[in-house]
């Protein structure tokens, strides 16, 4: 009896490490799955939308897929994304990452970005560099398809 309820302790214990290795994993996994990439430089104040929360950024933050950058009056931000590919944006902007995908191994991937009021000076990276047709920057009037390029987009005062 007492045999029995040592294995089946050991077999409980077991099974609650096995559970919390994979949860970290999955966790672990889907974290960087989503991380775009991170702020590099900041000057003045700029915060980030993400799900449904206003977050201020700082220096070394990630930057996910999904959120909205946005800057004060004399304000920038410079963003370098897991392909290399660096953003600045200026004073009174708001960029939305609406997608990204990298695989470093095989520079496959897909960069979707909106710029809805301000400039953005993008250097592309890795990307646009290998497949130009899965970059595009757009505005509330054009949508720019990037081929491996320095650039700037004047969205002007947006809605």
């Amino acid at each position: 009896m007492l045999e029995d309820r040592v294995s089946h302790a050991s077999l409980y214990t077991v099974t609650g490490l096995i559970a919390g290795v994979a949860m970290t994993l999955l966790c672990a996994a889907t974290a960087h799955a989503e991380s775009a990439g991170m702020v590099k430089t900041l000057k003045g104040q700029a915060n980030i939308a993400r799900a449904g929360q206003i977050l201020p950024a700082q220096i070394g933050d990630p930057v996910m897929e999904g959120d909205q950058i946005s800057t004060g009056a004399d304000s920038s931000i410079g963003i370098t994304l897991r392909d290399d590919t660096m953003l600045a944006a200026g004073a009174h902007s708001a960029l939305l990452i609406k997608r990204f995908a990298f695989n470093p191994t095989t520079h496959d991937g897909q960069l979707d970005s909106s710029v809805k009021r301000g400039t953005l000076a993008v250097i592309s990276g890795k990307i646009a560099k290998t497949h130009p047709d899965a970059v595009q920057f757009s505005t509330n009037s054009i949508t720019l398809g990037v081929r491996g390029t320095e650039f700037i987009i004047d969205a002007g005062d947006g809605p």
